[in-house]
């Protein structure tokens, strides 16, 4: 499966139980970058995007997922599933939040394929980096 993940500068994802931060053109990028392909997420990250043919809604959505289907991770505990990660998606704010749930995978063992810059609405600059094992 491809992991899509937003993190802070120190991997944060959650606070206290609540999201970081959320950017209405990353959404539009995730969903444009996902079209005609499954797009797997829990209710939480479902509430924030729009209904589309791809997005698939489901609380263990992370077993569900096909080798070539894409998870948005927030809250989803992904050590469980690291074995079956293929790639993996970062979209970094490049900002420090207070964060008590961090990514919980090491990088070890994984390469970088690729870094571009997008433009975000409620960040100037998001950086998006692709993971391959």
């Amino acid at each position: 499966m491809i992991v899509m993940v937003c993190v802070d500068d120190d991997g944060g994802m959650l606070f206290n139980h609540r999201r970081q931060s959320q950017d209405a053109l990353l959404r539009k990028h995730i969903l444009d970058l996902t079209a005609g392909k499954r797009l797997w997420m829990n209710a939480y990250s479902a509430g924030q995007f729009e209904a589309c043919p791809q997005l698939q809604v489901a609380e263990d959505f992370l077993q569900q997922a096909g080798a070539e289907d894409y998870c948005f991770v927030e809250d989803a505990d992904l050590a469980p599933y690291a074995s079956r990660i293929r790639q993996l998606i970062f979209y970094r704010w490049h900002r420090r939040y207070p964060s008590d749930r961090r990514f919980p995978l090491d990088l070890a063992g994984w390469t970088l394929l690729r870094s571009a810059d997008l433009v975000g609405r409620s960040h100037p600059v998001i950086t998006e980096e692709v993971y391959v094992k």
